[in-house]
């Protein structure tokens, strides 16, 4: 990482978006149960997560569930899945790692249809970590970017905003990331089959970069974040100029 330090001269990404995808395929490639797809990704993201850090990332944002996703799983995947959700909760907030970098922790999307476990778990997590102030982590469950869009609309119109007063800056301080910078580059994996992102961090991603795997979630590793990064330097950002 100190290489790739050097090599970047200040100019890596401020913001990353993560969209961890793949762990069901990788599991069933296997002939395994789906579950230990997601176990893998989880050891995947604390592999990746902890390298981001260690590189110098300031914001890293995360899809970890999307409603789309919860809609389409059993009772018993989704059980499994909060589950883990506690269980990275906890060994998250115990890393001395979070402590050391000062990595706030935020979770956003629509929360109140989580179990009502899950989400003391992640409300803890958030005060834990709320005066952190040097890095900072997005983690989007339960989440669709055109919803947050619906409901910065809502609220905006609750807090009867004069038209005339409606811009880009205002609707993005109604958004659950007001507190982040637009995102300048993001990595999805397992796109055998096209390119998208699924609605990830709409509003946010407007003038990002993308790069998409073929590679399954688990199997992402250093290497391929690294070749990932170097990609984007290579890259010439006009940001519509």
């Amino acid at each position: 990482m100190e290489k790739l330090k050097k090599e970047a001269k200040g100019k890596l990404p401020r913001h990353i978006g993560l969209i961890l995808d793949g762990n069901r395929r990788w599991a069933k490639k296997r002939n395994l149960n789906v579950n230990l797809g997601h176990l893998a990704g989880y050891e995947t993201l604390r592999k990746i997560l902890f390298s981001l850090l260690d590189l110098g990332i300031k914001y890293l944002s995360i899809f970890a569930l999307s409603n789309e996703n919860v809609k389409k799983r059993s009772p018993q995947e989704l059980q499994y899945i909060y589950g883990l959700i506690i269980n990275v909760i906890d060994i998250i907030s115990n890393d001395p790692v979070i402590k050391e970098e000062k990595v706030r922790i935020n979770v956003i999307g629509r929360l109140s249809l989580l179990p009502l476990d899950v989400r003391k778990k992640i409300n803890e997590l958030i005060e834990k970590t709320k005066d952190h102030d040097q890095k900072f982590l997005n983690i989007c469950i339960m989440y669709d970017g055109r919803l947050e869009i619906i409901d910065a609309v809502k609220s905006i119109l609750e807090d009867k905003i004069d038209p005339k007063d409606v811009n880009i800056d205002l609707i993005k301080n109604y958004l659950y990331t007001k507190d982040f910078p637009e995102l300048d580059y993001i990595i999805r994996t397992g796109m055998k089959d096209g390119k998208r992102i699924s609605g990830f961090l709409l509003w946010d991603a407007s003038y990002a970069e993308f790069r998409f795997r073929d590679d399954f979630w688990p199997d992402y590793n250093e290497e391929m974040l690294i070749k990932d990064i170097r990609e984007y330097l290579r890259r010439t950002r006009r940001l519509g100029k």
